[in-house]
């Protein structure tokens, strides 16, 4: 009903409206309630936007006139020395002072942050049409028959070409534990300083899933120290390589391993 009174800048009755719905929004309890007050936010907001945009019209508004006049005031222009004198026609550059330009020069620099942009006195050169795309035809599609074909042994390719690099891995892994073993065989030798890498995360999960395959396989076997810290070492070849080998394969376990905890 007042939306006349409140678009008008100089009304506070708007700010009025929205600080009387804050105060009763605190006894809100029922959902009406909260719809009621939802709806006069809408209202209120499409005010306020209508209300800015006034408001923002007036301030961009633009007078030449008094553009000018502060203009001129600012070139060190003085209208009543102006009107007194009579010589000013015979005065090179008319009314103004002698430096008038020179001091609006050295205040322009201030607001002119980057260099202006090019562009043609006679206007912009006539382009060429471009060049038209040349079509290329596509290739048609394989047959469903030998795409189907032609799958199965790139993927085995694929598998054969992973475990193979993992088996490779794993024989590496064996022969620096072998080593170690050889060379000191009354130290045991730490499962974490083994398998840890101090400057790579992802190496070190990496170097613990490949010991996972010499366990598994029985070719070493991790205990528990006095400490109750584990320690690794390669199992002896025994008669009983394969039966071994299966006993172990049963007695896995899982190894959780997050970043803070590598740390």
């Amino acid at each position: 009903e007042n939306r006349e009174a409140m678009l008008n800048s100089k009304s506070n009755r708007l700010t009025e409206a929205l600080e009387e719905a804050n105060k009763l929004f605190d006894g809100v309890c029922r959902a009406r309630e909260a719809a009621l007050d939802a709806q006069f936010l809408v209202i209120a907001s499409n005010i306020g936007k209508e209300k800015a945009n006034e408001l923002h019209s007036e301030m961009s508004a633009f007078d030449s006139t008094a553009f000018a006049e502060d203009l001129l005031t600012f070139m060190g222009i003085n209208r009543t020395e102006v009107e007194e004198s009579d010589d000013s026609e015979d005065v090179p550059g008319g009314f103004l002072p002698n430096d008038a330009w020179q001091t609006m020069g050295e205040e322009a620099p201030k607001y002119f942050r980057r260099a202006p942009t090019f562009h043609y006195m006679m206007g912009s050169f006539k382009s060429e049409p471009p060049v038209p795309k040349q079509r290329i035809e596509r290739q048609k599609k394989a047959s469903k028959g030998k795409a189907e074909r032609a799958m199965p042994s790139q993927l085995k390719k694929m598998e054969e070409s992973h475990q193979e690099a993992t088996e490779k891995e794993v024989e590496r892994i064996l022969r620096i534990l072998q080593t170690h073993f050889e060379n000191d065989p009354n130290t045991p030798i730490s499962f974490f300083d083994f398998v840890v890498d101090p400057n790579s995360f992802s190496h070190t999960v990496e170097n613990m899933f490949h010991v996972s395959f010499l366990i598994r396989d029985g070719l070493a076997k991790i205990k528990l120290d006095e400490d109750e810290l584990p320690i690794i070492e390669p199992t002896k070849p025994s008669g009983r390589g394969e039966e071994d080998s299966r006993a172990g394969a049963r007695n896995q376990v899982v190894i959780s391993l997050d970043q803070r905890e590598w740390k």
